[in-house]
């Protein structure tokens, strides 16, 4: 039986974009044990002076996370910023509506960027335009990034933080076409309040960047019509428009699951599609980018979370353990998104730690490593730079849902201050390795530094606290000659080829 092969070109002036580091994001919010028993566990062991846990923050240090955002997600859009600011013995106990919880507020504003500062991120930080609105967005503004001299500017002095936090990337609610949101708007209600807070903000000040709210996800019956409407009233003010996706395998079908990453691309395509129609009917000159603040796979803890007693504190919720079969269409996602790295700036792989999550942690115990970690990790250390557009091909399949799948799902970073060529490639074959051969002649006297391979026999293999057995090695086979890259891609295998100039 012949080996299957595919082909892949890389030249260096076949450019997409410059990659945005945010396109490495992820997500915090006040949901589960994400602030608590995640990031902030007082008395842990390993917790810092201030209650936050080293070893949490030392796994999120080595994913080079460059921004996150907070507070929500859903929980936003009940949120009153004011109570998690001041005097912690002040602050108020409340019923949390969006998950029905109780939120204590021990952890708010000030504590949270102190926290994200300590880990190397910045904050994408979202306002409540669910049952607040414009005053209490443009206070919050004030509060967060005024230096001094006016109410709340100097009510976050007093509250022992003298210098402003400096919070360049807003989102202007979330999820408001959502029937489950609190505040749940339609898109004229949205459209008209989110152009008024962007207004009121950007006075407060001008240096700040707004993500409008696009819709929940792509199979809303609001889709599309969504967006254009509500960048119908906030073009001119805001810079992004976001995109939520979440995907699972509840049927069982790994060649449709790992696909649809597919369904992914054409999103994204079609809110860029969106995004350009509203500026040709503005006759405007600019351009709206895309912010994917939440993606990632999700569907492993819907049953349990139907048995969270309500108004808990921190209860387990969303906590997928993901398996090794995730970790490849999670793969599959990043390569989609650096396609589209000319438009793409922003992405908040939701989320971050024990809610649907790349770190997991146990209570006064440790924190580890989910399958899915270690492609989000190679794709935000390896992959800044410029985003090439490779030629490509490869075998096909179909599967219950697509046509035309490729075997090879791949794309390359080349990064030229540091000499360096990523190649980040799936073998999506359930049954047979993948032969590769990659014409690089314009990147004379490059050589392979390592080839990282992430590959197990069991595509539901999980890991834990006390197993890693989903876990990468550097045995790859990739080796450079005369202007060209082999390897072997293992079957149903997310593969990291490093190369440098020598």
């Amino acid at each position: 039986m012949m080996m299957k092969k595919a082909n892949m070109v890389l030249e260096k002036d076949f450019k997409i974009a410059e990659v945005d580091k945010r396109i490495y994001g992820s997500f915090i919010e006040h949901l589960g044990r994400a602030v608590y028993g995640g990031i902030y566990e007082p008395g842990h062991p390993k917790a810092d002076e201030r209650g936050f846990r080293k070893d949490v923050a030392e796994l999120i240090k080595e994913l080079q996370v460059p921004i996150i955002r907070y507070p929500g997600g859903n929980f936003v859009s009940g949120y009153n910023w004011e109570d998690g600011v001041g005097p912690v013995a002040d602050r108020p106990r409340r019923l949390e509506l969006a998950w029905r919880t109780t939120e204590t507020n021990e952890i708010g504003t000030n504590e949270f960027m102190k926290w994200a500062e300590s880990v190397g991120a910045e904050v994408n930080m979202a306002v409540n335009l669910g049952t607040r609105g414009i005053d209490a967005a443009r206070n919050l503004v004030e509060y967060c990034n005024h230096p001094e001299g006016s109410y709340y500017s100097d009510l976050r002095i007093k509250h022992g933080y003298k210098e402003p936090h400096k919070i360049k990337t807003w989102c202007l609610g979330n999820e408001m076409d959502g029937p489950w949101q609190i505040g749940h708007k339609t898109a004229s209600e949205y459209g008209r309040i989110a152009v008024e807070a962007a207004k009121v903000m950007k006075w407060v000040d001008p240096t700040i960047e707004l993500v409008a709210c696009g819709s929940s996800n792509r199979s809303m019956p609001t889709f599309a019509e969504w967006e254009a409407t509500v960048l119908d009233h906030t073009y001119d003010h805001v810079e992004y428009i976001s995109l939520h996706q979440y995907y699972g395998n509840r049927d069982n079908d790994i060649k449709n699951y790992l696909a649809q990453s597919l369904e992914m691309d054409d999103f994204i395509q079609s809110v860029i599609s969106i995004a350009d129609y509203i500026k040709a009917k503005k006759r405007s000159k600019k351009k709206i980018n895309l912010s994917f603040d939440e993606w990632n796979v999700w569907y492993h803890s819907n049953e349990a979370d139907k048995l969270i007693e309500p108004w808990s504190i921190a209860p387990p919720q969303l906590e997928d353990i993901y398996n090794f079969e995730d970790a490849l269409l999670v793969g599959c996602m990043l390569i989609t998104m650096l396609k589209h790295a000319d438009r793409l700036k922003i992405a908040c792989l939701a989320q971050l730690v024990n809610v649907i999550a790349p770190i997991m942690t146990e209570e006064n115990g440790l924190a580890w490593k989910q399958t899915i970690f270690y492609p989000y990790m190679h794709a935000s250390v390896y992959g800044r730079g410029i985003a090439l557009n490779p030629i490509i091909s490869s075998p096909k399949y179909d599967s219950k849902d697509f046509t035309d799948v490729p075997m090879l799902e791949a794309t390359a970073v080349y990064n030229e201050e540091k000499e360096q060529l990523t190649i980040f490639a799936v073998n999506r074959d359930t049954e047979d390795a993948l032969e590769l051969s990659c014409d690089i002649r314009n990147f004379e006297n490059y050589q392979v530094v390592e080839h990282i391979v992430l590959e197990n026999p069991n595509i539901k293999e999980t890991n834990s606290a006390v197993n890693q057995s989903v876990a990468p090695h550097t045995n790859g086979n990739a080796q450079a000659n005369d202007g060209s890259v082999s390897a072997m891609l293992p079957k149903l295998s997310w593969n990291v080829i490093r190369l440098e100039k020598r």
